[in-house]
C-alpha cells in the first residue's frame, strides 16, 4: 500500500497529550482500571501489568486474578485493589466469568490476556468482555490468543478494542507466516486496524500503532534489551492505565508504546542491555514523566 501515511512519534507529540492536573484532583477522575490477567506459575504476568499501570497515573486498579495468585501479587503492590476470582488448576474458572464482567461495568478501562492461559473458559470471558463491555479494552497475550480473528469484525463488538500482538501472535491472527508478517508490517498494520475496526499496536523493532483513519506511527525508542519475557505486561498496564483515564485509545497507545521505549533507553544506558529487567522500566516512569508534566 503505497498510499499508508508513516508518521514517527515525537516527544512533542506525547507531551501534547498530558496536560497539567487540576488541584482539586481525587482518585475519581483519573480513572478505573479493570486488568484480567495471571494464572498459577503466572503471577509475574499480573504483577508486572498492574505495576506499569499504577505507574502510568491512573487513579483505581482492580487486579482480578487466581485466588492462589492473590497473596502473591498483593503482597507486591498494596496500592491496587484486588478480586480474587474462583480458579480451576491455576486459571480462572468459568463461574468467575460473571464477577469479571461486574467490575468490568464499574472500570472505565480494561486490561486481559497476560499470563491468563489459554482454553475454553479463557476464550468465553474474552469473548464476552469485546461484546458486552463499551470501554476500552486492550487484549494482549493470551487474550489475542483466546480470540478467533473473524469475531473481531461482527456487529456485535462493542468494546472498543486495542490489540498489542507481537508478530507471532499477528501471523496466527492472519494464517501467516511470522517472516511474512515481518516482511509487511506498515501494510499490515493498516489493514488489520481498517478492517476491524481496532487500534492496533504491532510490537517489535520499531513499533507500529494504527487505528481506522489515523496515520500509522512509527515509534523510534526502545532497545534489544527489552526483547524478554515481561516486558509487554508492563506496556499493557501502561497503555490500559492512560485509556483508563480518558485518553483515546489511538494516543494511549501512541504514549505508552513511546514511554515504554523511552524507559527500556533508561534502564539499558544504566544497567545495560544485558541485565535490564522489564521491572527496570517501571522504576524508569517517574523520572521520565517528570519530563511530560512540566
Amino acid at each position: 500500500m503505497s498510499d499508508v501515511i508513516l508518521k514517527t512519534i515525537t516527544p512533542a507529540m506525547v507531551a501534547e497529550r498530558f496536560t497539567p492536573r487540576p488541584a482539586d484532583s481525587h482518585k475519581g477522575i483519573f480513572g478505573r482500571l479493570l486488568t484480567v490477567c495471571g494464572s498459577y506459575g503466572m503471577a509475574g504476568a499480573a504483577l508486572l501489568c498492574v505495576r506499569g499501570a499504577l505507574r502510568s497515573g491512573v487513579g483505581l486498579v482492580t487486579a482480578a486474578v487466581p485466588q492462589s495468585v492473590y497473596p502473591i501479587v498483593a503482597s507486591e503492590v498494596p496500592e491496587a485493589v484486588f478480586l480474587p476470582l474462583a480458579e480451576r488448576e491455576g486459571r480462572l474458572s468459568s463461574t468467575a466469568t460473571a464477577c469479571v464482567q461486574d467490575a468490568a461495568d464499574g472500570a472505565t478501562a480494561v486490561v486481559v490476556g497476560p499470563g491468563i492461559g489459554r482454553g475454553e473458559t479463557q476464550t468465553a470471558m474474552v469473548e464476552m468482555l469485546i461484546r458486552e463491555c463499551t470501554r476500552p479494552v486492550l487484549l494482549d497475550a493470551d487474550g489475542i490468543n483466546a480470540i478467533d480473528p473473524h469475531i473481531l469484525m461482527e456487529e456485535t463488538v462493542s468494546a472498543p478494542l486495542i490489540l498489542t500482538p507481537h508478530p507471532g501472535e499477528m501471523a496466527r491472527l492472519l494464517g501467516k507466516s511470522v517472516d511474512w508478517v515481518q516482511e509487511n508490517r506498515v501494510e499490515i498494520a493498516r489493514r488489520v486496524a481498517d478492517e476491524c475496526g481496532v487500534t492496533l499496536v504491532l510490537k517489535g523493532h520499531r513499533t507500529l500503532i494504527s487505528a481506522p483513519g489515523r496515520p500509522v506511527l512509527e515509534n523510534g525508542t526502545g532497545n534489544p534489551g527489552m526483547s524478554t519475557g515481561g516486558c509487554g505486561d508492563v506496556l499493557s498496564g501502561m497503555i490500559g492505565a492512560l485509556a483508563a483515564q480518558g485518553m483515546d485509545p489511538y494516543y494511549a497507545a501512541m504514549c505508552g508504546v513511546y514511554l515504554h521505549g523511552a524507559a527500556g533507553d533508561r534502564a539499558a544506558k544504566r544497567l545495560s542491555q544485558h541485565s535490564m529487567l522489564p521491572s527496570d522500566l517501571i522504576e524508569e516512569l517517574p523520572n521520565l514523566f517528570l519530563q511530560f508534566e512540566k
